[in-house]
């Protein structure tokens, strides 16, 4: 199976061709246990978060919302954290606290636990980290009732399992199961009905032809029009629904994907601009070295040597 370092020929399909340039992995899966009355706050950081209540309740609060219960088996995913509080009972303000990668335990130290549950961060590719944004809402809330029956209840289940065991492989394996749950929550919401951006575009009969189609073949010269015929679509009437799901015209998301695939092989150092140029569907190295510095805000070269570690300029770079 071809991913972006094959840029000319691409099997996968969109949603899986931007998992493979974010590369997913769990940076801290950590279990956060309490017990009686407690309260904690935390500061915004720039990360995917989750929970997986696996005992218990507790009440979350972000920053500008309102108190959300999770019960057992509840899974929230957020791609960015803002500021928030967590508490057994709505209205503990709690003390501010630095995320931890070692277990936590909130409230009365001594006996069991009431609450338990597994919390932490996924890391993605950080040049292109945008692109989760582009994937999810602001929160994504799965509650037990929902999911129990799906597949995401069956992964949530095998965490539960396994977080109440000890065998070898233990820490691989809750690695691998919770980024399959991020999968899994990208999937469902996808499916909704109300979804939007590349997860809308892929579930609506007409844009995903054209969304396959331009994923397959980053190099054709597209245009509205022809995208439009394989939509099925009138011209007026694809780049009206493109713009409307998708937030952008087709054109001009062919264009950020081609800049996200740009940068990907930027960062891993092993192709010339002239590759770059040619498997994106740029005419020359010259003409991508251009088109690169109006979009990211610098030249290619520099972005290479730093690795994408510079501030971008207001505007650009935007997904």
């Amino acid at each position: 199976m071809s991913g972006p370092q094959d840029l000319r020929v691409v099997q996968m399909d969109p949603l899986s061709d931007i998992i493979a340039l974010l590369r997913p992995a769990t940076a801290i899966a950590k279990p956060i246990t309490g017990r009686g009355r407690w309260g904690v706050r935390y500061a915004a950081h720039d990360a995917p978060g989750f929970t997986i209540v696996l005992e218990g309740d507790c009440w979350i609060t972000f920053e500008g919302g309102e108190p959300l219960r999770l019960a057992k088996g509840d899974f929230v995913l957020i791609p960015t954290t803002p500021a928030f509080s967590l508490s057994s009972d709505v209205g503990i303000q709690g003390d501010l606290r630095d995320p931890m990668d070692v277990a936590v335990r909130h409230g009365d130290p001594d006996g069991d636990p009431d609450f338990v549950s597994l919390g932490g961060t996924f890391c993605v590719e950080p040049v292109n980290s945008a692109l989760l944004l582009m994937l999810l809402p602001r929160l994504v809330h799965i509650p037990a009732t929902e999911g129990r029956a799906g597949r995401i209840g069956t992964v949530i289940q095998m965490i539960q399992e396994e977080c109440l065991r000890d065998d070898p492989g233990k820490e691989m394996m809750l690695q691998r199961l919770l980024e399959v749950l991020l999968l899994e929550a990208l999937r469902r919401h996808g499916v909704a009905s109300d979804a939007a951006g590349l997860l809308g575009g892929m579930r609506d009969p007409f844009l995903v032809r054209a969304l396959r189609a331009m994923h397959a073949d980053v190099r054709a010269n597209w245009t509205v029009e022809g995208l439009a015929r394989l939509a099925g679509l009138s011209r007026s009437a694809f780049a009206a629904r493109f713009a409307t799901v998708l937030g952008c015209g087709p054109i001009e998301y062919l264009a950020r994907w081609r800049m996200s695939l740009a940068k990907d092989a930027l960062i891993n150092g092993a192709k010339t601009l002239d590759r770059i140029a040619d498997e994106i569907g740029y005419e020359s190295a010259s003409a991508f070295s251009t088109a690169f510095r109006k979009r990211v805000g610098c030249a290619p070269g520099r972005f290479s040597r730093t690795a994408g570690a510079f501030p971008l300029q207001d505007g650009l770079d935007s997904w």
